[in-house]
């Protein structure tokens, strides 16, 4: 008999591994794995030395998007083991305990976890297991996307172009109507843990009502919004989605980040509705919103081929910057008490629901680095551990876009001046007075910039600068002319 002939004639077993892909649809690698007689999902909150800790908000909504998942695959009849520890460890050890063939995930694109795939699949080789990895994430992969000279791209445009002339992207795969589960026989062998083990909630305190009150985590939830975008705010999207007042823009990034719903979904949604006359928006509204998917790509492009960007300047000339030791301004920007209403409402939001407007995300970061003169890298950190899509490729790409140390980055001299910003993209005021009730009652002329309003109308309006509402930590054009200096002076 032949060694394997016992295991090729009992029913062919697999195991996926959900890592960054919490969903049935368009799922390359749970559908392959699905297609065998037996199957076990896995999920494993990692801890390997080597992979980044997730940030506080992004655990809350894990936690939320695996009880979401779980329900779903019991529902139709899959097996879903929630496992803690080192997946170098575990995903070996599940596969030979359950007698897998196969092990499927979806790739990610950090050096780190690429590495850590690459051991995982050469001991999975020696326990005589297939693994296969697939796209899930991505319209193009990086290693897919070169210059004419075969280096990676650096610019966004020539970037975007290039992917467009590739092909179009491909269409999703539909959700199985049922997964196969494991025998009874296998049941007892396959044990996880309680969601509730893992420990993703905040407890004392529990700051997450705002981001429960914002937030639908999962798969359905991130169908309902992509259809509330493209009922809705796609229309005008090109103009209007600078402007964080209104619904403007389709707030899909979490679900993204997360894997609840894939760029090929929302691309072919979107284009699905177009053709068929159901989708009111012109044509510019839609490649603006598909350009939008294309800085996300992009942002994992550099990533992939530069895997220091979230601790690095991608500009080595921009290690010589005389950034600023002062954790009172960055406290007051944490908090948002800057006395500058623009940056204050973004921070306000950031904390409340977990997200920023990605106008004000600009603002709030040019504040940081050259208003204030700190480090990039410590506003990054802020963001990776409050924002409910914090994502490893976008986050440090936009933070070092805005420094000007990144790619294809903002020019120094481009400082935002977060009043002018307020007045433009905020006209009368409706943003910043939702997150900083306390400068609510001041005028659409001096809600941007109360420490201008004349003594009357502060009183009237119940503001005392410096008490209930704090003057500007730095002045404007001060601290832009201290930044143009030492821009300047990077060789």
């Amino acid at each position: 008999m032949p060694p394997n002939a016992a295991l090729q004639a009992s029913p062919a077993r697999a195991l996926h591994w959900f890592r960054n892909d919490l969903r049935l649809a368009d799922n390359p690698a749970m559908a392959r794995s699905a297609q065998a007689g037996e199957v076990v999902f896995v999920f494993v909150d990692e801890t390997d030395a080597s992979l980044r800790p997730r940030g506080a908000a992004s655990r809350w909504w894990l936690h939320h998007s695996l009880a979401a998942l779980q329900h779903a695959i019991t529902a139709m009849g899959g097996t879903f083991l929630i496992l803690r520890g080192a997946s170098e460890t575990i995903i070996p050890a599940v596969a030979a305990a359950l007698s897998c063939d196969l092990v499927t995930w979806n790739r990610r694109y950090g050096a780190a976890e690429r590495t850590l795939d690459t051991r995982i699949k050469a001991a999975l080789k020696d326990g005589g297991v297939e693994a296969l990895s697939f796209n899930g994430s991505l319209l193009y992969e990086p290693m897919e996307i070169r210059t004419q000279a075969g280096g990676p791209m650096r610019v966004f445009t020539p970037f975007w172009r290039a992917c467009r002339a590739l092909r179009d992207p491909l269409p999703p795969i539909a959700a199985p109507a049922r997964l196969p589960g494991l025998s009874p026989a296998m049941q007892g062998l396959a044990q996880g843990v309680p969601l509730e083990a893992l420990g993703l909630l905040p407890t004392q305190p529990d700051w997450s009502g705002g981001l429960a009150r914002t937030w639908v985590p999962g798969e359905a939830g991130a169908r309902e919004r992509l259809n509330a975008f493209l009922d809705g705010p796609i229309l005008g999207y090109a103009a209007n989605r600078d402007r964080p007042d209104i619904e403007s823009t389709s707030k899909l990034s979490p679900h993204l980040a997360f894997g609840e719903i894939s760029p090929r979904q929302i691309w072919h949604a979107t284009r699905s509705r177009a053709d068929a006359g159901a989708l009111r928006a012109q044509g510019n509204d839609i490649e603006k919103f598909f350009s939008e998917i294309g800085w996300r790509e992009f942002a994992h492009h550099l990533m992939f081929h530069f895997p220091d960007l979230a601790t690095r300047n991608y500009q080595p000339r921009f290690d010589a910057f005389p950034w600023q030791d002062a954790p009172e301004k960055l406290r007051a920007w944490q908090r948002g008490m800057t006395g500058y209403p623009m940056v204050d409402a973004g921070m306000r939001e950031l904390w409340q629901t977990g997200f920023m407007h990605n106008r004000v995300r600009m603002i709030v970061a040019s504040f940081l680095i050259k208003h204030l003169m700190i480090d990039w890298r410590q506003g990054e950190a802020w963001f990776w551990d409050t924002l409910v899509d914090a994502d490893a490729a976008n986050n440090p790409a936009s933070w070092q876009w805005v420094a000007g140390s990144g790619a294809d980055a903002a020019p120094y001299f481009r400082i935002f001046n977060p009043f002018g910003q307020g007045e433009r993209f905020d006209t009368q005021g409706h943003y910043v007075r939702r997150f900083v009730p306390e400068i609510a009652g001041l005028p659409d002329q001096f809600v941007h910039r109360p420490w201008e309003a004349p003594a009357g109308v502060l009183k009237q309006a119940g503001v005392v600068l410096g008490k209930t509402y704090p003057a500007p930590i730095v002045a404007h054009e001060a601290a832009r002319e201290r930044a143009l200096a030492a821009f300047k002076g990077l060789t």
